[in-house]
């Protein structure tokens, strides 16, 4: 695709088809906690502390049950929560509204959570690089089978564990900063059997992350899914070049490309970068406009 660095005008004008913004509410449980010494371990469903947790899901204009849509799980990034693609930037509804409408992509659900646990988890944890990964339980227990039993996706209410494995190819997971942190370590390498569309807007590991570690983890994540059948979609990655995260980004594609024969750039994957582009929503809002025209081509 022809990839640009500035939002059109007419994305951001009020659009008469216009989706829905509506919350949803679901329980989730405490699955990893950290030991005496600081390590995470993980806790028994039975005796993991109940949450209640939130998130906000854009439905398209026209949305009707007896379809199946697609579904794109959207992260934050470290110290806001899930208000912040749909509530905090209300424009970015305006841009989904004039892309469905326009045919630029498959109209599909999005579902914007939070990798935090409550109020007080954000407060006092802030850039807390655990919590990454530790969604990734809540992801796969939790969110992904409440979401998919309520909505019409193509689990068509089925969500049991075979049936999300199958309907992969209909759901991707993207996010921005410490949400693009989470894209790799909660769905990609924990949960690759439930997605097959990526979008890691902004960094990888972050400014204290070893490269070689997440390379690793990149071709390992790669070279299992195939011995299983599961393909790769596709990885769209993105960073401004003025962007505080785009140096341990490069890199570490840069060395995945190298050593990872799986990944197979304009095939299933690319590295959106835009000229001057910096860590904010200018640049994820753009991320976001071409994620949505690649994900779901089938």
């Amino acid at each position: 695709m022809n990839f640009i660095y500035e939002m059109p005008a007419e994305m951001l004008k009020e659009c008469d088809k216009k989706g829905t913004v509506e919350r949803f509410e679901y329980e989730s449980r405490v699955y990893e906690e950290n030991d005496e010494t600081g390590k995470p371990k993980t806790v028994s469903a039975d005796s993991a502390e109940k949450l209640q947790k939130g998130a906000w899901v854009y439905i398209p204009y026209g949305y009707d049950s007896s379809k199946k849509y697609d579904v794109l799980y959207l992260m934050h990034g470290g110290g806001v929560n899930e208000d912040w693609w749909f509530k905090m930037f209300p424009d970015t509804v305006t841009i989904l509204d004039n892309m469905f409408a326009k045919g630029l992509c498959r109209p599909c659900i999005i579902v914007t959570p939070t990798f935090y646990r409550n109020a007080k988890d954000k407060e006092n944890g802030g850039i807390n690089e655990a919590r990454p990964e530790q969604f990734k339980d809540e992801l796969r227990k939790d969110l992904i089978p409440a979401i998919e039993k309520k909505y019409s996706t193509y689990a068509a209410g089925n969500v049991s564990e075979e049936n999300l494995i199958a309907t992969r190819n209909h759901r991707a997971f993207a996010g921005l900063s410490l949400g693009s942190m989470t894209t790799y370590r909660a769905a990609f390498y924990n949960n690759f059997d439930l997605f097959s569309w990526y979008g890691p807007f902004s960094g990888c590991c972050g400014p204290f992350g070893d490269h070689e570690k997440e390379v690793s983890r990149i071709c390992k994540t790669l070279s299992d899914a195939k011995e299983k059948d599961l393909n790769l979609d596709y990885l769209f990655c993105c960073n401004g070049d003025k962007d505080i995260a785009f140096e341990e980004h490069k890199d570490i594609m840069e060395k995945t490309l190298k050593k990872c024969p799986e990944l197979v750039p304009g095939k299933n994957y690319d590295f959106y970068l835009i000229p001057g582009g910096v860590h904010d929503m200018k640049a994820w809002q753009l991320d976001l406009y071409h994620a949505l025209q690649i994900f779901f081509k089938l």
